[in-house]
């Protein structure tokens, strides 16, 4: 059962996005270009249950005429995940979880290899 919402200021969801992008791998952030991550309150229309949402063109898609694209952009939604009213250790967890989900979307990583880092 779903409690109230919790709260978190932007700054510290903003800083908890921030620590699930510093846990990535050396090997797998050696591999991150042309991303913008960024922090929005709710998803365009308010669609109900997304909270995170990849842009882009992944690095599996990629050609070698690949070239003055604006970045791809990973937005994560803090009000979603609020809303889940999760306890504080579990809404890190989630926040973290949505981060490497759509992070793995730029990288074009696989359920397979999602399930092998541990972020599906």
């Amino acid at each position: 059962m779903h409690q109230a919402p919790i709260r978190m200021s932007r700054a510290e969801f903003e800083s908890v996005v921030d620590a699930a992008l510093d846990e990535i791998p050396e090997d797998i952030l050696d591999q991150i270009e042309n991303l913008a991550v960024v922090v929005e309150e709710r998803p365009p229309g308010n669609e109900p249950g997304l909270l995170g949402l990849y842009e882009g063109v992944s690095l599996a898609e990629r050609g070698i005429d690949y070239t003055g694209y604006l970045p791809d952009r990973i937005t994560i939604f803090r009000l979603p995940h609020l809303e889940l009213g999760l306890s504080g250790s579990d809404l890190r967890a989630e926040i973290r979880m949505t981060v490497l989900h759509e992070v793995a979307h730029h990288l074009g990583f696989d359920e397979r290899r999602l399930h092998e880092l541990g972020w599906d």
